[in-house]
Parts: structure tokens; sequence; C-alpha cells
């Protein structure tokens, strides 16, 4: 399957979402044309791993942390939440700005998280950044709002940004937590048409998804990528199948 037709399956999947009212612009599917990706130049650790997003800083400020706790005090009261708005956030420096954001982000505060990232947008100081959707796809995945993390993963070409690893591993991740498989294989085949390679990250949830399920066929052709695309892939693959079987011990000692 090429790129071209991989772009054309994930469109049709969701031509016409209806989720628009519910989103806040400037939200919205876009045409997708199949991006590039420098390989080398992609780098994506494992969850609770030294990742370092461009958008948080070392510890939370004051201002920061105050922010948070006002959205989260007014978000049932629409007037007061447009204050905080108007008032307090339009005060933060940048930095306070965005750790607000994974602050929301971080404690599953999904609509405020949502709204807040609809404001950074609009700040005169904004440059597009694709880790800045990545984390939202997350958080979206996460929400099981599938339909929701595809939006926000095509409207990234509207920013004039290209998915890079990561992004096409939220994607994936997001469609696995829907247990939509054939979905997550497209995107997957979609990430290494355009040029991006998988990563641990990527080949850890896709194995163990599809483990679960008893994909034997399809871990099989992950396990092959692996082999050729990573480094040492034998120590990276005992890795994952040790650290699964640990985790399927644990859930069977508290069931």
């Amino acid at each position: 399957m090429d790129n071209f037709t991989l772009v054309g399956s994930l469109k049709s999947h969701f031509p016409q979402v209806g989720l628009r009212q519910n989103l806040p612009k400037p939200f919205g599917l876009s045409s997708m044309v199949a991006p590039s990706c420098s390989a080398p130049n992609i780098t994506c650790g494992l969850r609770g791993g030294p990742r370092k997003p461009l958008w948080r800083s070392k510890v939370l400020s004051t201002e920061a942390i105050q922010a948070v706790q006002s959205l989260k005090l007014a978000k049932s009261t629409p007037s007061k939440l447009e204050e905080v708005f108007g008032g307090r956030l339009t005060r933060l420096l940048k930095a306070d700005l965005l750790d607000t954001l994974t602050e929301l982000r971080r404690q599953n505060e999904l609509d405020l998280a949502l709204k807040v990232f609809k404001f950074v947008r609009k700040e005169v100081w904004y440059k597009p950044d694709v880790s800045l959707y990545s984390d939202m796809i997350r958080l979206l995945g996460k929400n099981k709002l599938i339909e929701m993390a595809e939006e926000v993963f095509l409207e990234l070409k509207e920013e004039g940004l290209e998915p890079d690893t990561r992004a096409y591993t939220e994607m994936i991740g997001a469609y696995l937590k829907h247990s939509m498989i054939e979905k997550a294989m497209e995107v997957y085949g979609l990430m290494k048409a355009s040029g991006c390679s998988p990563d641990k990250l990527t080949f850890t949830i896709l194995i163990r998804n599809l483990e679960s399920v008893g994909e034997e066929e399809l871990v099989a052709a992950i396990k092959n990528d692996c082999a050729e695309l990573m480094d040492y892939p034998e120590k990276f693959l005992e890795e994952v199948e040790r650290k699964h079987e640990n985790g399927q011990s644990c859930l069977t000692m508290h069931t």
C-alpha cells in the first residue's frame, strides 16, 4: 500500500466526524499529503523515560500552579472560566502557560486542556510544534476519543507540520486503546512509507497489544521490522517479552 492510499484510507474512515462543535477551533480535518521524515532526527523515549519535550520546564512555577487551580475551580461555571482566561492566563509568561497545559494533561483535565490548547495557539509567540500535537493526541487516545485524536492528527498539516515518529506512535496507541487493529497497522504502514523509522516505543506498543489479542502473524511481522531497523534487536525483544510476562503475572496475582 503506497502513501497516498494509506492517507486516503485514514481520511475515509472519518470523512464527517461530527465533533467540530465539541472541539475548540481551529481543529478540523484537512487534506493530508504523505509526509517525508528524516529518520535519524527522530527520537522518542519509552513512557516514563527521559523524554524531554520542548514544551515543559522542570518545575511548575507558583503562577502556573495557581492558574491550574483557578481553571479547575472555575470549570463548572462558564462566566468564571471566561474570567480566568481573560485575566490570569493572559498574564502568564510563555513557559508558565505551557506548563499549565502540561499539568492539565497530566491530571487528565481533558476539557480544560483542550481550551488551553486553543488559547496557546492564539498567542503571538506561538509557533507550531509537532510535540504539542503529539501530547494532545496522547491525551485524547488515553480517553478513547478516537475521532478527536484523528482530527488533531490530520490537522497537523494545516499548521504546516509533518508527523514525526512520536506523532505516528501516539496515533497507533490511540487506535490500539480502541481495539482498532487494522487502523493502527495502517498508520504504522504510513509511518514507514513516510520515511519515519519506528522506535522502541512504537515496537513495544505494537508487540504488547498485538500479542494480547493473539495476532501472531502481525507480531511476527513487527518483530521482523524490529530486526531490520534496530540495533541489538534480540536484546530489545527479550526485554519486551520479559516486561510483558511480568505484567501479566501481576495482573494474575490481583485477579
